[in-house]
């Protein structure tokens, strides 16, 4: 495990050069060819990418990787799953206002992060399909997955799909859960002020005991107050509601008894102004309750990324929805699970990275390839570097190069009947708790044998 606290890693507070200015951008221009196509195959000018590779974004799953550590922590099933939901939804906080697109990862590129208490390393699998594998440890859990990123173009938005399922295992309750992230939207691609929403339905299940925790990430439609909104229970393997789960992916997640939050929606509990959640489009405090109770499993599947491959996301004109706070919102006996780290002053300048973001290209003074870094890293990209720097015409050249180099390799091994490029750090496997194709690590990156790696850069 890395050596130091969590404090000795925040070293950076701005990035070497400002964001550059996209106001001269037309994205219409750029994509008005592409509606109803996957933009992942498509070329897109850097001007639109913000100066880290989408293998560094996967590893901001992690900034909130101590709920965790707590969670492995909980004696009881239903209080591990409170707050691996907390984290769950805590991980898709880096996305607010990231309006940027991280580079498309290279075949065999790599990325390490080693903080206080856990490492992760992740690994580019596949180019077609693109697919990027990551595993994180640590001695209360291990995290893991393959991603399969989807973009699409609607016309007036871009959806981001993140096909894909997660695994996370704590080994000292033999545990096993697993869940798929929720769509993502960009609003106002042709006019007004870009903003981005999260909507859909996320499904956590511990394959070990039959707990599963059902959340909703509203989309704002007509009614502006579900901006970011969250909520769903956790339930016991009889489908009994154990908590309640409400906040914003933006701000917050609390957590209380699912017999408090039945008792404040009953008496219709409005004092102090809280009337987010029960003056809600669904009507009132009762009829909220009786729909809440009234979903099915079915009813969640629904909404699944997988049901809406083909159709574009809810369309939403004119700027961003204004939202109320939700911390009015204050259900007896609720605990806060987890609240969103304030971001620098000037994040907007930088691309609107967070502390955690901010830290993703920085090198350790440790950090010498090929003897104590992977040649293949992110950190090492020049067209990634360039952009940081402030260097868009360099940025551009060398993206151009890179990919050009990739695709000479492969016609290289192709001609000379070489077996194809296979991953390094990862292998094509059945996951053991979903049955399905999945990507797995294969072990041996911490052990710093790098010097047979290909050269990518």
């Amino acid at each position: 495990m890395a050596e130091g606290t969590q404090e000795e890693h925040l070293k950076r507070t701005s990035l070497p050069a400002k964001m550059i200015s996209r106001k001269e951008v037309s994205i219409w221009a750029i994509l008005k060819n592409c509606i109803g196509k996957d933009l992942s195959k498509i070329t897109m000018p850097v001007i639109l990418n913000e100066p880290l590779s989408f293998l560094q974004r996967l590893c901001e799953y992690m900034e909130y990787a101590g709920l965790l550590t707590i969670a492995a922590q909980k004696e009881t099933a239903e209080e591990r799953m409170a707050h691996v939901a907390a984290f769950a939804v805590s991980a898709l906080a880096s996305n607010w206002d990231r309006l940027g697109k991280p580079f498309n990862p290279l075949l065999g590129e790599t990325y390490e992060l080693q903080r206080d208490g856990y490492r992760i390393v992740c690994e580019q699998v596949s180019h077609h399909p693109p697919v990027s594998a990551f595993h994180a440890e640590s001695p209360d859990f291990k995290f893991h997955g393959s991603i399969n990123p989807k973009l699409k173009f609607w016309g007036k938005s871009v959806e981001i799909q993140p096909k894909g399922v997660v695994t996370l295992e704590f080994p000292k309750w033999n545990e096993a859960y697993t869940w798929t992230n929720v769509n993502c939207c960009v609003h106002n691609i042709i006019v007004g002020k870009l903003w981005i929403e999260q909507y859909g339905s996320m499904e956590i299940t511990n394959h070990s005991t039959g707990h599963v925790a059902l959340l909703t990430f509203k989309s704002s439609g007509s009614a502006a107050k579900n901006l970011h909104r969250v909520e769903g229970f956790v339930q016991d393997e009889n489908k009994k509601k154990l908590f309640f789960l409400y906040g914003k992916w933006t701000e917050f997640i609390k957590c209380c008894p699912a017999e408090n939050y039945e008792s404040y929606l009953r008496e219709g509990n409005k004092k102090n102004g809280e009337k987010d959640f029960t003056d809600s489009p669904d009507g009132t405090p009762k009829k909220m309750f009786s729909k809440l109770h009234s979903f099915k499993l079915n009813s969640f599947r629904s909404l699944s990324i997988q049901d809406n491959d083909n159709g574009p996301p809810p369309e939403i004109e004119g700027d961003i929805p204004k939202s109320e706070s939700a911390y009015s919102l204050d259900i007896p006996n609720s605990t806060l699970m987890w609240s969103c780290k304030a971001r620098p002053e000037n994040s907007d300048e930088y691309y609107h990275f967070s502390y955690f973001a901010l830290q993703l290209n920085a090198m350790d003074k440790n950090m010498k390839p090929p003897t104590t870094l992977c040649p293949t890293d992110s950190r090492l990209r020049p067209d990634v570097l360039c952009l940081e720097n402030g260097d868009l015409e360099g940025s551009a050249r060398e993206k151009t190069r890179l990919e050009e180099k990739q695709r000479d390799t492969k016609k290289h091994l192709k001609s000379k009947n070489e077996p194809e490029w296979s991953p390094r750090w990862f292998k094509n496997a059945n996951n053991p708790y979903t049955n399905k194709d999945d990507w797995l690590y294969a072990g041996g990156y911490w052990n710093r044998k790098y010097e047979s790696t290909n050269a990518i850069f």
